[in-house]
């Protein structure tokens, strides 16, 4: 598969530019070094045509090559080394349970013993990563290990169409971990079992990832998102377009207090099946792992800014929940952008900046 892995996963101190590919837009952010802290040097987002990328998977690789110089073109960015991620069917994340034993003996029995772990008969046409994330907290001498895969030809896809656009695609990230990266420089992470759960909703695919002190045990991605919540709202309320129904779940509907109350409830109706599978999520996660109090939800993505649908989710499953805050402790360039401009870009940049905050040889 040429000179490209996503055994970089995992291994990723140069500065990268985070190309953050999605179903219906690209973004691009470039995160400086500063002192002791990081700085937003650069950000930019255009529409990405409906089915270039479906459900993960590249369906048309030359669009998305012209698209990708279009983004750079107009952002001003001169680096040409990225980070981007898979997410959705293109990708498996599994936590799984070894005796304890080095780095290379894993690689090989990964490789060698591949269908005991992944959906795969053999490894041969498969790209794959691991992270050991320690101790196995019920038997000292076994090992708890992340495992992510990716059939090669899907990474290939992605790869030669970045390649195209003149670019480097350095690192191959996973979304839900690039949303991990973002938390992790931005919220203070406490020890003591301490589980958080960040949700991306994004606009054909949620992804959740939930941590348990800092670290990854559980990912899921689901194929619902912002778009589903359009065509729900296009519906219940009699819209003409799809266009109107994400313009109204941006922008609000005029009038009274009870019609803003009216529509509040339609939005949040047509959010409903988003929030019962968010809902699901959690439940699984009790049920399969038990123990610690879940600390708090993060949402991210688009559509995390849905008036009510923080509040909803914290009614629904008694769980502090809000909007993540990708620039919490990040600062941004004074002279390109405004507080405006940050509050604007927020959550749907979360993946983006987490992308961005990889360094070539950083884990």
């Amino acid at each position: 598969m040429g000179d490209f892995s996503i055994r970089d996963l995992f291994s990723s101190k140069k500065q990268l530019v985070g190309l953050d590919i999605g179903s219906s837009s690209l973004k691009l952010a470039e995160i400086e070094r500063s002192g002791g802290g990081y700085t937003l040097s650069r950000y930019h987002q255009i529409p990405l045509p409906k089915g270039v990328v479906n459900e993960g998977l590249l369906a048309e690789p030359q669009i998305l090559t012209r698209k990708i110089k279009e983004l750079f073109e107009l952002s001003g960015a001169k680096c040409r080394n990225v980070v981007t991620s898979l997410s959705g069917t293109s990708v498996i994340s599994q936590k799984v349970t070894f005796l304890k034993m080095s780095p290379e003996e894993l690689r090989v029995l990964i490789h060698d013993e591949a269908s005991k772990y992944l959906p795969f008969d053999s490894m041969e046409d498969v790209s794959y990563d691991f992270q050991i994330l320690g101790d196995n907290e019920f038997n000292p001498s076994q090992m708890d290990v992340m495992l992510v895969a990716s059939k090669s030809d899907i990474v290939d896809s992605y790869a030669d169409a970045i390649k195209s656009a003149g670019l480097n695609a350095v690192i191959m990230d996973v979304d839900s971990f690039a949303l991990e990266t973002m938390y992790e420089e931005n919220y203070d992470v406490g020890g003591d079992d301490e589980i958080t759960i960040l949700v991306n909703i994004g606009a054909t695919m949620t992804n959740i990832n939930v941590l348990k002190n800092g670290g990854s045990v559980l990912t899921r991605d689901f194929t619902l998102g912002g778009e589903h919540v359009n065509e729900e709202l296009k519906q219940s309320m009699g819209l003409a377009s799809l266009d109107e129904a994400e313009r109204l779940k941006v922008n609000g509907v005029e009038g009274d207090a009870e019609a803003q109350s009216r529509f509040r409830e339609s939005l949040l109706a047509a959010s409903d099946q988003i929030c019962s599978e968010i809902q699901r999520s959690v439940d699984y996660y009790r049920s399969t792992y038990g123990g610690a109090e879940i600390k708090a939800v993060f949402l991210s993505g688009g559509s995390a800014r849905i008036p009510g649908l923080a509040e909803h989710l914290h009614e629904r499953m008694n769980i502090k929940t809000e909007i993540v805050n990708p620039f919490k402790k990040i600062v941004y360039n004074q002279r390109k952008f405004n507080a405006t401009d940050i509050e604007k870009i927020g959550p749907s940049a979360a993946v983006c900046v987490g992308l961005a905050l990889r360094r070539v040889g950083d884990k």
